[in-house]
């Protein structure tokens, strides 16, 4: 394996999976057990879905518009499946345990290693993947240990865990004038629906603005 590859594989998991503590602590935060965001972390892998069926439920919210949200957010994993897969040509149970790992990072490490060749791109996936996964996991049962042992999580504000990681997963990414008008205007429309309608459903509606905005600029 190329040493670079390795490099960077495993400073993006190490990077990432320590994020799980605050998913560890925003599950508490939100009323989780321990047993219930851990399984969240083993079963969904999905840092912003994942975010999102606790902040929705948190919230007041049923598990249906929980579901639905994180499954908008989880749309692109699918488009980045559709990419992998020609470059990792896996089939049978390696198919599934692919699509489990197939995640933002693990898709960027294996695309940055594209002047290297294949087999780097394959490793940088795999690698990143695993990493990430294990990872994102442990730091996700010590944040959720660390969060009940401080009891009350509204009284250390853990409570605003949720928001405060949306806001640094969107805030990277708001780099033209198109991006800000769309997070601006989502926002002012969250803000509007929120006192009229159930928890959940303001951030499902602000997805259709991102199809409205990208309708216009196509024409």
């Amino acid at each position: 394996m190329n040493r670079a590859t390795a490099t960077q594989s495993l400073s993006v998991s190490f990077a990432v999976g320590l994020y799980g503590i605050a998913f560890g602590a925003a599950g508490i935060a939100a009323g989780f057990s321990i047993l219930q965001t851990c399984l969240l972390s083993l079963l969904t892998f999905s840092g912003a879905s994942q975010f999102a069926v606790v902040g929705v439920m948190g919230a007041g919210g049923t598990a249906l518009s929980g579901i639905a949200t994180a499954s908008l957010l989880g749309i692109r994993n699918t488009l980045y499946g559709l990419r992998m897969a020609p470059i990792l040509k896996v089939r049978g149970l390696k198919k599934v345990i692919a699509a489990q790992v197939t995640i933002d990072e693990s898709t960027g490490v294996a695309i940055g290693q594209e002047a290297l060749g294949i087999e780097a791109m394959r490793h940088g996936f795999w690698l990143t993947g695993f990493g990430v996964y294990i990872l994102w996991n442990f730091f996700t049962l010590l944040g959720a240990l660390g969060a009940q042992a401080m009891g009350n999580p509204s009284a250390w504000g853990l409570d605003a865990a949720v928001p405060a990681a949306f806001l640094g997963l969107v805030w990277p990414r708001l780099l033209g004038k198109f991006e800000r008008a769309l997070a601006v205007s989502s926002v002012i429309c969250a803000i509007v629906l929120s006192p009229y309608i159930a928890a959940g459903l303001p951030i499902i509606l602000t997805a259709l603005l991102a199809v409205i905005f990208g309708w216009k600029v196509r024409r």
